[in-house]
């Protein structure tokens, strides 16, 4: 009988469904017969808790994102044995999720894989109580491990790092329930292609260093303003932008004035950030954990800008231990730091061996590997 694989994420940022999907596709990849399925759990609740579990999220990161990041610390702490205050969140997701239950209840499934923290709490929740016996993976999708990431029983963990695996031991998660794979992205990722090819394709020339600067699949931040950063350097540089889906940042972009010693190409949404990973030099962009990873991949180095406080400014941090970046905190000091990068061509290119090194293309497979093999293993009883 052909394997039902169930992936689960929610729609609280783009990165834990292109972790998803990245899950899904290689899955497919491996198991053509299988049944694959691939569900945000948000799209199962109701309009009022998706607003306030998603929308909520990025009003907080476009608007006040120091008060993302110390809800952020706040929640990573350890909680005293009468707290209420997981018991309280749990509950208030179940009554919400209840169509959530109901898919697990009424479909079989050999193992679930979950890119979000909130479906794999109300599952561990249901094994708790001997109403599921489904094993489940959960991926985390950070180069840092945070607590709500913890929810046993889980029969595997998948970390970006070391360090996120031993913050998972701390928190109590036996060392051979843990894997560190990577972070889960797109299978075209693990192909090797050919520099000349990406440049024609992308209508690039590569005669010079190449900066990416990236917005986001939405286009949001001070795009402009980045923009004009770049083409303010002394030295000649090739300045790629992709604007996403924001039509009017893209036009706005297009009107500004690109001095002669550059050249600059405007991109909109697009499917292919893989090749312009693959000829930049220098991608400057926020540090979510999907983007970096994809970043690492393709081996460039990056500078980093505006990270949200929380899961980005750590994974800002581990990007700086390992020597795989620069980090511009105020963008008044943009053109300053990248410029004394570009004169630097050891540097740079010491960041880009680093980049090259930390990442892990084949994550998602490796991850796909570890779920098949639980299905494979005899169900015990929640721990």
């Amino acid at each position: 009988m052909a394997q039902r694989i169930l992936i689960l994420s929610a729609a609280v940022g783009a990165g834990h469904l292109r972790a998803a999907q990245a899950v899904e596709l290689t899955m497919r990849q491996l198991l053509p017969d299988a049944t694959v399925r691939n569900i945000d759990v948000l799209e199962l609740t109701n309009a009022a808790f998706r607003g306030l579990y998603g929308k909520a999220y990025l009003d907080l990161v476009n608007k006040a994102p120091h008060v993302l990041g110390y809800f952020y610390d706040m929640l990573d702490k350890q909680r005293g044995p009468k707290s209420t205050r997981d018991r309280l969140r749990l509950l208030v997701e179940r009554i919400n999720l209840r169509r959530f239950e109901t898919l697990l209840a009424d479909e079989p499934w050999d193992v679930i894989i979950n890119t979000h923290f909130l479906p794999a709490e109300l599952i561990a929740s249901l094994k708790r109580r001997n109403h599921l016996r489904v094993p489940q993976v959960t991926v985390t999708t950070d180069f840092e491990t945070h607590r709500l990431w913890v929810n046993q029983p889980c029969e595997q963990y998948t970390t970006a790092t070391d360090e996120g695996a031993a913050t998972l031991q701390h928190w109590g998660i036996p060392e051979g329930d843990i894997s560190v794979t990577g972070i889960p992205i797109h299978p075209v990722f693990t192909h090797e292609v050919d520099r000349a090819t990406c440049l024609q394709t992308q209508g690039l020339t590569g005669d010079r260093p190449i900066l990416l600067q990236l917005s986001g699949g939405l286009g949001v931040g001070p795009i402009a303003r980045i923009y004009q950063n770049l083409l303010a350097l002394e030295q000649p540089v090739e300045v790629a932008v992709v604007a996403g889906k924001n039509t009017e940042v893209r036009a706005q972009l297009e009107n500004i004035t690109v001095p002669s010693r550059h050249r600059a190409k405007i991109f909109g949404y697009t499917e292919q950030i893989d090749q312009l990973m693959a000829v930049a030099d220098v991608v400057v962009s926020k540090p979510g954990g999907l983007t970096t990873s994809e970043v690492l991949a393709r081996g460039a180095a990056m500078a980093v800008v505006n990270p949200i406080p929380g899961q980005e400014s750590r994974n800002s941090d581990f990007l700086l231990e390992n020597a795989a970046a620069i980090k511009i905190n105020n963008l008044a000091t943009l053109t300053h730091k990248l410029g004394l990068l570009l004169d630097d061509p050891a540097r740079l290119a010491s960041l880009k061996a680093n980049a090259k090194r930390l990442g892990r293309p084949q994550a998602a497979a490796d991850i796909c590997r570890l779920a098949l093999r639980l299905i494979s293993l005899p169900s015990a009883p929640p721990r």
